[in-house]
């Protein structure tokens, strides 16, 4: 395997290196200009509404200027008045204008402090109740899924593992951009802006206390990268990875991956079998496929089966877990069943259709 130079790599990491961020699922809310903009529109009819009230009943104000008050001495008490500025220049003199200022004029400047001072605090506190619930969801993870990379193949290995009962909370989606992060966040996921061959990005997702991580970069060289940083931060997580060159896996193994996935050869031979024989290439095309038809699942051993052989169990059996080791349907060292195995069957999935990873399927209500 040909890894980049320093030189490269330096360049690589500047290339990513954008404000280290974790963005969590929000809800769906207005845009902020429309939020700030609906509260002005009613801050302004607030304003118009005092000012109407004050120029109906011009008679019972008085003005020390002039002593009358116009539609333009209406809007500048109005001002003054919601504002609390309150200069004393124009004051009501009559009961009726007394009592208007009493349960009108001050409810319409309350409610106009509340709009003008709310938006602003809602503004200064955003942060704060951002970080308070970003170090709430870091408190509350645990045994999570880290998913370094949302491309295709990112995107179908979670939705393949939501399939079989993991919570998108359980989830943390990173990646070097802005955008990818915002859409992972918009489907329910929280994600990680950032590097991920950086230490400091991985702990940000939490990876310490992660069950598993999913690395589906772009690049061999990065995937090793991540690889090897992530073994390093967390030694119990099961690492699975993917990588273009068939070549480059062994790499991939050693630097700590526990399982590697070559997408490129495996394509490759889909594509061939396809060509020899176009029925055993759509078979494996529906196992590939997550959600409907044929599908693969590892599962324990009921008491029923224990002692009996692979051909002899309800479901198509195609290897047998045992320990460490993954025998085949037909190796002889499999001999009978035994309680601590798992078989790992191919099953038929419908739309109704669950599949947990340590049971049968199961109906759906």
């Amino acid at each position: 395997m040909k890894l980049p130079g320093h030189d490269a790599i330096a360049r690589q990491a500047d290339e990513h290196l954008v404000t280290h961020r974790v963005n969590l699922p929000k809800k769906v809310v207005e845009r902020p200009i429309l939020q700030v903009g609906k509260r002005l529109a009613i801050a302004l009819l607030v304003l118009v509404v005092t000012a109407l009230i004050v120029w109906v009943d011009h008679d019972g104000y008085n003005d020390s200027s002039d002593g009358s008050v116009d539609l333009l001495d209406a809007l500048y008490y109005a001002t003054v008045t919601l504002s609390t500025t309150g200069y004393g220049d124009i004051t009501p003199v009559s009961d009726a204008a007394r009592i208007t200022n009493i349960f009108v004029i001050t409810p319409l400047r309350v409610l106009f402090l509340i709009i003008l001072v709310g938006t602003t605090l809602e503004v200064l506190t955003e942060r704060t109740r951002e970080e308070w619930r970003l170090n709430r969801w870091r408190a509350a993870l645990r045994d999570h899924t880290v998913v370094v990379g949302f491309g295709t193949k990112g995107r179908s290995a979670i939705e393949t593992v939501c399939a079989t009962g993991l919570k998108k909370e359980q989830v943390v989606v990173v990646d070097p951009s802005s955008k990818v992060v915002e859409a992972a966040a918009a489907e329910g996921y929280a994600g990680v802006v950032g590097d991920a061959t950086r230490s400091d990005v991985l702990m940000r997702a939490e990876v310490r206390k992660a069950r598993q991580i999913i690395i589906a970069t772009q690049r061999d060289d990065t995937a090793v990268l991540v690889t090897l940083t992530a073994r390093q931060l967390n030694r119990a997580a099961k690492i699975v990875a993917a990588v273009r060159e068939e070549e480059n896996a062994p790499l991939l193994k050693q630097s700590g991956a526990d399982a590697v996935i070559t997408s490129a050869s495996a394509a490759g031979r889909l594509l061939g079998l396809s060509v020899l024989s176009p029925a055993a290439g759509m078979v494996m095309e529906d196992l590939i496929q997550q959600g409907s038809g044929l599908d693969i699942v590892e599962r324990p051993l009921i008491k029923a089966e224990v002692g009996k052989g692979v051909r002899e169990t309800d479901d198509l059996v195609v290897s047998v877990v045992r320990g460490h080791r993954v025998l085949g349907y037909d190796d002889p060292a499999v001999g009978t069943l035994q309680l601590t195995d798992r078989l790992i069957t191919i099953v038929r999935i419908t739309p109704g259709t669950q599949v947990a990873p340590d049971t049968r399927p199961l109906p759906q209500d």
